[in-house]
């Protein structure tokens, strides 16, 4: 059970093809992945989501959909191969683009991949495994990114975890465009904040209110909010554990119908969030999941204990 404070569907196939990626990469040439942080400093955050890449089957329209409805751009990091692409936002690195074929399984489908920030992947893989996890990629090395590996959690979620070779970002509010918030949505909220408790050494707050059908669970570092953990829905469906991430946005109805116009879905409408604002969850036309996430520049992830 997760120490906690009174306070204020899918199965990736991604994965393995990521890590395919990897094996290539270490083949031929390395992957040249970008620096998280230019210049680098010391400053390390373990427990931070630092890092999402997406794993495709039409790489091209992956870049015409998030072109179009968040403003990026996109530079090559390979010579003579189109397959992995970097995300930029204003000249800003935010995310890879991985291309792969359609999986033949309709139960796996694209998705986006979380990386977490630690201070050492040896160290984090001994204690997922120990806590129950599972290996899913050995960790590699990329020399102006750092260490990384994937795992799942023990309800299989997946996620990453990159010890950063350039520090790890700063705490400061995205922009509209860039990634805010990252929810983990599993089948036992109190077991998966225990063992994510266990990695990352996260501060877990209880923030269910009286009325809400779900828990939820605020998980903290540094005294930041850094992830929520939710209980799937009542009625999951195919949906099983996963990670989702949220891209901030001014409005999100606006981007919603925005979502639609470009080929995607919206999964779930949006509605009001707890932190005053909107939420949304989307799917884009090759049905990768993200959200939106409307946040004030007045709104702090500041937590007190």
């Amino acid at each position: 059970m997760a120490q906690t404070r009174s306070r204020r569907h899918l199965t990736i196939w991604g994965f393995a093809a990521i890590a395919s990626t990897w094996t290539a990469a270490a083949v031929a040439a390395p992957l040249e992945l970008p620096p998280l942080v230019q210049p680098a400093t010391p400053d390390r955050l373990p427990g931070k989501v630092v890092w999402v890449d997406l794993v495709t089957p039409d790489l091209e329209g992956a870049k015409s959909f998030y072109s179009g409805l968040f403003g990026w751009t996109f530079r090559d990091v390979r010579s003579g191969e189109k397959d992995f692409v970097l995300a930029m936002l204003d000249g800003h690195p935010i995310a890879g683009l991985v291309q792969r074929a359609e999986p033949k399984h309709k139960s796996k489908q694209p998705a986006w991949l979380t990386f977490i920030s630690v201070r050492d992947v040896a160290e984090a893989e001994r204690v997922a495994v120990a806590k129950g996890g599972k290996v899913l990629a050995t960790s590699r090395e990329y020399p102006q990114r750092g260490r990384q590996e994937i795992l799942a959690d023990p309800q299989g979620a997946v996620f990453a975890v990159l010890q950063s070779s350039s520090g790890d970002p700063a705490d400061v509010l995205a922009e509209p465009g860039d990634w805010i918030w990252s929810s983990l949505i599993t089948s036992d909220t109190n077991a998966g904040s225990a063992f994510y408790q266990a990695i990352f050494d996260y501060d877990v707050f209880d923030i269910t209110t009286s009325g809400d059908e779900r828990q939820h669970l605020l998980l903290a570092t540094d005294g930041y909010a850094r992830a929520t953990a939710n209980n799937l829905p009542s009625h999951p469906g195919r949906r099983r554990p996963h990670w989702l991430n949220f891209v901030r946005v001014v409005g999100a109805k606006d981007t919603a119908a925005k979502v639609v116009s470009l080929g995607g879905r919206v999964l779930v409408a949006p509605h009001p969030d707890r932190n005053g604002g909107m939420v949304a969850v989307a799917a884009d036309p090759s049905g990768a999941p993200f959200g939106l996430m409307e946040w004030s520049d007045t709104e702090s992830k500041e937590v007190s204990k």
